[in-house]
């Protein structure tokens, strides 16, 4: 078993704002042009992923939000709100973008790779199961959460998302649901608002919703102590079947959107604990 995948098209970068937008194809190409310059890319598998189709996408997502956002993508509508747009593009694009979770579940589901990576746009924690938000038209992760228990019918999946935003998507799609746990950290207050303690999910997926509102210049030495005091403890109480890391790096000190202090040894570090934890355990992430 080869120990990572790493999920990437160009097609993400197809997805183009028709005016100065902070979420554009140089987020991607940036990193691409970095991982060259490293040699990273000859040490892990290219993959090019696979668009989902449009039964997957409904596992997320209410086939009046699919409709808007093909309806929108045919009709040029350029802005969905005030954050978040389509060209004719988008459509496959955020299809490839949700592809990408789909087929790393299939990949380490069969024992074909334990990690994959996915470098994608558009992105997704913000897309809500009946809305899209916050430059995301899909929800990325929960649709391949959602794949995961449909297919493999897994019943323990935890979702942690480092975002400096909390991802209200990704919370509401399973705030009722014992299937996925769900951890965000996150800068509070800041968009979109939500993601306070209080919210801990309701009925059958009560205290299945554990979020970490943090004030703004947190230092990465307290991201580390909730991973050793809360997460990670909890991760052993869950005993996951997956782990899926909703990995944006926008807590990084020179965000220019955020006011956190990360830098990316702090990056690093959370995901060295989370390994640690999975390599215990055997299980994928």
């Amino acid at each position: 078993m080869q120990k990572l995948a790493f999920l990437y098209d160009d097609i993400f970068l197809t997805h183009k704002p028709p005016f100065s937008h902070p979420e554009n194809p140089s987020r991607l190409e940036a990193i691409m042009n970095k991982l060259k310059q490293e040699s990273f890319l000859e040490k892990v598998e290219l993959i090019k992923p696979d668009p989902a189709l449009e039964e997957y996408i409904l596992l997320a997502h209410s086939k009046e939000h699919v409709n808007y956002v093909k309806t929108s993508v045919k009709q040029n509508r350029f802005m969905l709100d005030e954050d978040t747009y389509v060209i004719k593009e988008s459509w496959n694009a955020a299809l490839t973008a949700a592809g990408s979770l789909v087929n790393s579940v299939d990949l380490v589901m069969n024992k074909k790779f334990l990690h994959t990576f996915c470098l994608l746009r558009p992105p997704g924690h913000h897309a809500e199961s009946n809305r899209p938000m916050g430059f995301c038209l899909f929800n990325n992760v929960a649709i391949g959460a959602k794949y995961a228990i449909k297919k493999y019918h897994l019943d323990r999946i935890a979702i942690i998302d480092w975002d400096v935003h909390h991802g209200n998507g990704t919370q509401e799609i399973f705030y009722e649901s014992p299937e996925v746990y769900y951890f965000s950290l996150h800068q509070f207050p800041l968009y979109p608002g939500t993601g306070t303690e209080n919210e801990k999910g309701e009925g059958k997926g009560k205290n299945f919703t554990l979020n970490f509102p943090l004030p703004a210049y947190t230092k990465g030495e307290h991201y580390i102590k909730i991973f050793n005091e809360r997460i990670i403890p909890e991760l052993l109480s869950y005993k996951p079947q997956l782990i899926v890391l909703s990995a944006g790096f926008d807590a990084h000190k020179d965000d220019p959107l955020a006011n956190m202090l990360l830098v990316e040894n702090d990056f690093a570090e959370m995901t060295k604990m989370v390994k640690q934890f999975t390599s215990s355990e055997n299980i994928p992430i």
